[in-house]
């Protein structure tokens, strides 16, 4: 489980394409685009939502954000995202 917290006016532009994605917000008011159908949904406390297909996407905080996210493959939170928004297929054995 991952424990996010992202702030008001970030645009966080993602794409998990070694992973998908299970998220639960706890906190905040935002949205999340869609970048393969142009879709635009709202986010708040209960909301949920899932990246099944490796969904390119911008999450856009209006205040801060808390989220809980569950990857698949399992992450270990040593990750970083790369240059594109996506976390690498796996960490080498010593990280």
């Amino acid at each position: 489980l991952h424990d996010t917290v992202c702030h008001a006016g970030e645009e966080l532009r993602l794409h998990y394409r070694n992973h998908l994605e299970a998220v639960y917000c706890i906190e905040g008011a935002g949205s999340i685009e869609n970048l393969d159908d142009g879709k635009t949904h709202p986010l708040s406390p209960g909301a949920v939502y899932a990246l099944d297909k490796n969904d390119r996407h911008i999450l856009r905080p209006e205040t801060r954000m808390r989220f809980v996210c569950v990857f698949n493959p399992p992450v270990t939170g040593a990750e970083v995202h790369d240059e594109t928004g996506a976390y690498p297929a796996s960490l080498p054995p010593d990280s």
